[in-house]
């Protein structure tokens, strides 16, 4: 082990490569067994068990939908309970939006963003492990009261005064509150951790202007997820005080106010569709250029594009409350703000189109759920448009035209982007292949079997029939388009059996990967296939928006970290310039003990109020046993 002469400490410096790889996978590397797997720290390790864990619930969740597709095949169906099925609306909606979509994209983020720039380890690794121990609690709590039937039933929004103690005894709103708590806790933990590694991490020379359009996406989320979740951990946190110590917040008869949930609900809920949209953007414009063979059309436009979505998201909460009486003043402002975020969307489809144009197209799956996505969100956004428009969402306001709307949205949005990336990183993070062959299956299946689905809904809606319902009468000119809607769910939901089968089989015998099958230029795909768990040997060097152009020659590198701990690169926000080496925290069981304690706070306060008090304690506890120094190397710092 070689000194390095300025500072008297073990580098990197002029070690062989072999002699770097060795010393750094003992530095980096996790402990075998069981308590080395949950201690771990490695961002890829931890956004394994996100991606994994959030896909379980959209499994579930998926079920749940076939389940109220069988109710509503037929008229006066008897298959499901009113009571049951008022859980099951709710879990849909709570699980797809708090347990997979903004999970799942946030741990795209927490795997792909240190890699991207070039750095060993996301920041705050620790905070990153307690994370997940407490979006996968708040997940089980969830799951725990459906199977006991006492699962939430006030929808995935939990309006007041319906979820309030007047007309929601026992603890199924108190549930949906938690669950709330954890999974945004988890988000807030997230975002944080994010935007420190974007603009302390990058490696060297990758200023604003390089840095790759995912990296940008992943930020952009992460500053509305700060600003966007703390009005919905306000919102869940005081319901739960009116409903556990008396407090009046949403009770106009003792000088609350009711509307106030719907403002601090959508203020959270609208952004949460561009908090799931827009690392769908960083991941098609990731892609894209890979398959079309040149370099994405308007990266400056395109990244202006998405900061405009993020700032204009936080002024358009107000179109989902246009039935509750406003002025309209208020609802002509809100009107036109709805309008206006077409115009950055509209830039980020010229900018895909313009790419693929001027491109030479290789049609493989990642780029095919790329087009179908393109399509859908398409429709979705002309819906959009039209839902923004006051006597139409009139009209429609709660029937399954709105449906329909934010499943094209959502689904179109970001579902099939995500299965695109999947496809497309699946090589990296496993180093195995996916099957093409699976993949258009796959997709036909889903592309198809999902518009079938949803697009009738519009018509459905404009024929009047009201969402969350467990029935109708048969005399009603529904019957048909219900029938078909379900068949079609059956195919669209074989779609994603094909898919499922397809990651498990390329898990086990997927054909070897190398290290960049897509030629890509990002410099995930600088490393092995799957990256070992120091991610770099030696920090790159980026001296051009496409890191690993293929005009290039050998990637310059820096050296003089040290390999006798955990050390980062700490560089300047703007132009990415050294600036200092920094410690990175060594595995440790104590963010599970963490979130162990806070759940079990959170859990026991919709019982007692003194759980605050009491369960503090443990917490504090752990925290302690979190900061103390163990005199590691990693403590000198």
């Amino acid at each position: 082990m070689k000194k390095d002469q300025a500072s008297a400490v073990p580098a990197d410096t002029g070690l062989a490569d072999a002699e770097v790889e060795r010393q750094l996978t003992t530095i980096w590397g996790s402990r075998p067994g069981f308590w080395g797997a949950v201690a771990s720290v490695d961002h890829k390790v931890i956004a394994r068990r996100y991606i994994v864990t959030a896909f379980i619930f959209l499994i579930l969740g998926g079920l749940l939908a076939l389940a109220m597709r069988l109710q509503l095949a037929q008229p006066e169906a008897r298959f499901i309970s009113p009571d049951r099925y008022n859980q099951i609306f709710t879990m849909h909606g709570s699980n797809m939006m708090f347990l997979f979509a903004v999970p799942v994209m946030e741990a795209i983020g927490v795997y792909f963003v240190p890699l991207m720039v070039g750095t060993r380890n996301i920041a705050f690794p620790r905070l990153n492990a307690f994370s997940y121990w407490v979006f996968l609690f708040g997940g089980v709590l969830l799951w725990l009261s459906f199977a006991l039937d006492t699962a939430p039933d006030v929808g995935w929004f939990a309006y007041v005064p319906l979820s309030g103690p007047e007309y929601s005894a026992g603890k199924r709103a108190d549930i949906w509150a938690q669950m709330i708590t954890f999974t945004e806790l988890s988000a807030l933990a997230v975002a944080v951790e994010i935007v420190v590694t974007v603009f302390k991490q990058r490696a060297p020379g990758m200023s604003l202007d390089r840095i790759p359009v995912l990296v940008w996406a992943m930020l952009v989320m992460s500053f509305l997820v700060i600003m966007a979740m703390p009005a919905i951990m306000f919102a869940s946190s005081t319901l739960i005080l009116d409903r556990l110590v008396g407090t009046q917040f949403y009770n106009p008869a003792e000088g609350g106010d009711a509307l106030l949930w719907q403002h601090l609900f959508w203020f959270f809920g609208h952004p949460e569709v561009y908090i799931i949209f827009l690392p769908a953007v960083g991941m098609v414009s990731t892609i894209l250029p890979a398959f079309v063979g040149r370099p994405l059309f308007g990266y400056l436009p395109l990244v202006m594009a998405m900061i405009a979505t993020g700032v204009l998201s936080f002024g358009l909460w107000v179109h989902h409350m246009f039935t509750v009486g406003l002025p309209r003043l208020g609802e002509s402002f809100f009107t036109a703000s709805s309008m206006a975020i077409s115009i950055p969307a509209g830039i980020q489809i010229f900018c895909w189109l313009a790419t693929m144009w001027a491109g030479r197209p290789v049609f493989r799956t990642p780029l095919l759920f790329v087009i179908g996505f393109i399509a859908t969100f398409v429709i979705g956004g002309l819906t959009g448009v039209m839902v923004a428009s006051v006597p139409f969402d009139t009209q429609v306001h709660d029937t399954y035209f709105v449906v329909a709307h934010f499943h094209y949205v959502l689904i179109g949005g970001a579902v099939f982007p995500l299965i695109a990336a999947i496809y497309y990183w699946f090589p990296k993070m496993t180093g195995r292949m996916m099957s093409e062959r699976l993949g258009r299956w796959a997709f036909w299946l889903i592309f198809i079997g999902f518009h079938l689905t949803f697009f009738p809904m519009h018509l459905l809606g404009l024929l009047g029939m009201p969402r969350r319902v467990y029935t109708y009468q048969p005399e009603l000119p529904w019957a048909g388009l219900n029938l078909f809607i379900s068949l079609s769910a059956v195919l669209l939901a074989l779609g994603f059996l094909v898919f499922f089968v397809d990651v498990v089989r390329s898990w086990r015998n997927g054909l070897p990967a190398g290290p960049n099958p897509w030629k890509a230029t990002t410099l995930e795909w600088a490393t092995s296939s799957p990256p070992p768990s120091y991610n770099f040997r030696r920090i790159p060097v980026v001296d051009a928006r496409e890191a690993l152009s293929p005009n290039d020659g050998e990637l310059a590198v820096a050296s003089g970290l040290r390999t006798d701990r955990r050390e980062l690169l700490v560089t300047s926000v703007v132009e990415a310039l050294p600036e200092a080496r920094e410690s990175s925290p060594r595995d440790s069981v104590w963010p599970l003990w963490a979130a162990i304690a806070t759940a079990v706070m959170l859990i026991w306060s919709m019982f007692s109020p003194w759980a605050v008090v009491w369960g503090s304690i443990p917490i504090a506890v752990t925290l302690i046993g979190w900061f103390w120094p163990k005199g590691s190397p990693e403590d000198e710092s």
